[in-house]
């Protein structure tokens, strides 16, 4: 393993540490009772100066500056950095001054995690500090971090900006780019008040499993695996549907699950093979009533995240999650971005259409698919502000309820924000005699080449044969969302560890 000069300068000073007798990696556990951003906040000496008499904090040692017998520093915890004060005769009352002499001032690099113990005060510039009165390193960094720094112009320098090596070293992003970690707080929070949102109403969180032996309740190409012992062919779920419907079929009113995708497919500024989804079923309800619900949730969450505000900027736009949201029909807005009304057409024809709007389509197409490229082509891209995109056709839905009224369609909506879709819900056929009928469609659709066709899940279907209440049913995509709710244009920004290509090794 090759070594630079200052990987190599880190592991002497790791080697002088133990012959000193310092362990550089203690197993005892630090005790912490503070945190940087807490003092910073409310420290005030003339008010609550007793109460921050001793303080004990841990985390990164991020700058030096040695000025003989007495230094400042600076100390990244969790939650933010703050300046240290550490006086040579204060940390080695004793006549041995190694820990300062030494072990600080030579041994300590940038990126060491130390505790320190001590009190808070203000300098003469106003600067809230904690003046150290004992050190103790807790891990030695025997990797040098980036050293991003900021001149007198306020031009930043060595700035840790590539998006590559960010994803890739995320541990070293964080470090160095806190700013990212309200990406993922906020995230986190999103799941937390969606799971409040729903276990307030009484809906029951499930698990289902994730390698199923029939990649079934959505559209999409799975990853594959073989399982040994059971010598047995599996995939990573595409979606967790057919399980949580197959819980409603057992007598459970509302059942939800929050949890990872898989889809063996393209990777953009939008996708990732792995995905974070909630998915919801309620039984006796329709497609109309979850339009209402989802409004209320995403109203809901967008205050809680957004310090009480329905409106979010998101480029240039700002978009409003207040509902209620516009409704427009498939069919209705292809007509109405295109000038042409596809909704009588067939397959031929939908072809024609798609040479003459310059649309790549291939043989394994069927009409559903040809009509879901149209749609996404020429309709996405206008749908900025959150908009219902209802009744489906028959072909592009195999899992959805045929529409009470309209020919041909189903009960189905999406919800479009900013171009591009967060939720999609159905209410669920409960048919088995339409359900296996479609099943058989997509078995011709797979004959054909279509590796997103679903396949004939036998299980599921003898399920619903048991019988199924009227249920609606609701995904929403948790990664799209917080990109919306944190002005992100690149999934793998509210992604801790999104997939990559194999590192090259220079």
């Amino acid at each position: 393993m090759a070594l630079s000069e200052q990987e190599i300068v880190r592991r002497e000073a790791l080697s002088a540490l133990r012959e000193l007798g310092i362990d550089p990696y203690p197993a005892e556990q630090f005790k912490v009772t503070h945190y940087s951003k807490d003092i910073k906040r409310v420290f005030d000496p003339e008010t609550n100066g007793e109460e921050f008499k001793e303080v004990i904090l841990a985390g990164r040692l991020m700058k030096k500056r040695i000025m003989g017998k007495a230094s400042f520093a600076e100390l990244q915890d969790s939650k933010g950095r703050i300046q240290l004060y550490i006086s040579r005769d204060d940390i080695c009352p004793d006549e041995d001054k190694t820990l300062y002499n030494t072990v600080f001032k030579k041994l300590l690099d940038i990126g060491d995690f130390i505790g320190v113990k001590g009190f808070v005060f203000k300098t003469q510039v106003g600067e809230t500090t904690v003046h150290v009165t004992e050190l103790v390193l807790l891990s030695k960094s025997v990797k040098p971090l980036p050293v991003v720094t900021v001149d007198a112009e306020g031009k930043t320098h060595d700035a840790f900006t590539n998006p590559e090596a960010r994803y890739r070293r995320r541990y070293v992003d964080l470090t160095v780019n806190t700013q990212y970690k309200d990406i993922f707080r906020k995230r986190s929070k999103i799941i937390s008040k969606m799971r409040q949102f729903f276990d307030e109403r009484g809906y029951l969180e499930v698990e289902t499993p994730v390698l199923q032996g029939i990649h079934g309740g959505a559209a999409a190409r799975p990853f594959e695996t073989h399982h040994n012992t059971l010598d047995t062919q599996l995939y990573l779920r595409i979606a967790n549907e057919l399980y949580l419907k197959k819980l409603i079929v057992g007598g459970f009113d509302a059942v939800y699950e929050i949890g990872k995708m898989f889809r063996n497919e393209g990777m953009d500024r939008t996708h990732n093979p792995e995905f974070t989804a909630m998915e919801i079923y309620v039984a006796y309800k329709d497609y109309i009533w979850m339009m209402e619900m989802v409004e209320q949730l995403l109203e809901y969450i967008t205050k809680e995240v957004n310090n009480g505000d329905t409106k979010v900027k998101y480029g240039d736009n700002i978009i409003d999650f207040k509902g209620p949201y516009d409704r427009l029909s498939m069919f209705d807005s292809i007509e109405k971005y295109t000038g042409i009304d596809v909704s009588q057409m067939d397959e031929s024809e939908l072809r024609a259409v798609c040479k003459q709007l310059h649309i790549e389509v291939d043989d394994s197409m069927g009409k559903g698919k040809l009509i879901d490229e149209i749609f996404g082509e020429k309709v996405e891209e206008y749908l900025i502000q959150p908009t219902y995109i209802t009744d489906y056709p028959i072909e592009m839905t195999p899992l959805a309820k045929k529409h009470r009224s309209k020919e041909g369609l189903v009960e189905r909506f999406e919800l479009f924000v900013n171009g591009k879709e967060i939720a999609n819900a159905y209410s669920e056929l409960n048919d088995p005699i339409d359900q296996r009928e479609r099943f058989v469609h997509q078995l011709e659709l797979a004959q054909r080449g279509d590796d997103e066709a679903m396949a004939l899940d036998e299980d599921f279907l003898r399920s619903i044969e048991y019988g199924m209440p009227p249920t609606s049913g609701l995904g929403i995509g948790i990664d799209r969302l917080t990109m919306l709710l944190t002005d992100q244009k690149s999934i793998q920004e509210v992604l801790f560890f999104p997939q990559m290509r194999p590192e090259i090794k220079s």
